[in-house]
């Protein structure tokens, strides 16, 4: 698995946006995705981490190179208070729990 870590501030008033935008992308059933989560920081009431998980490095960059997410980017950008801070890599071990 692969994927990327964003630390990213948004706009005042933008975190409700922020969530709306992440629906568009489960929507999207975009091939490969395999899971994202969303931080907001106690400490900033701005500061935001993403998680996102795709299934092969493969599907990450296919994703990532394509004008859908291209405009879904642009569309998360009209949120955020400058560009976001990218770590990707990959997934070393991912686990769920059911409870």
């Amino acid at each position: 698995m692969y994927g990327t870590i964003a630390r990213f501030k948004v706009k005042p008033g933008m975190g409700d946006k922020l969530a709306e935008q992440q629906k568009v992308f489960e929507e999207a059933n975009v091939p490969g995705a395999v899971m994202t989560t969303i931080y907001h920081m106690d400490n900033d009431p701005s500061e935001y981490y993403l998680v996102v998980m795709f299934d092969s490095k493969e599907a990450y960059f296919a994703n990532a190179n394509s004008p859908e997410q291209s405009a879904r980017f642009q569309a998360l950008m009209e949120m955020m208070a400058g560009e976001p801070e990218w770590h990707d890599g990959e997934v070393v071990t991912h686990s769920m729990y059911k409870r």
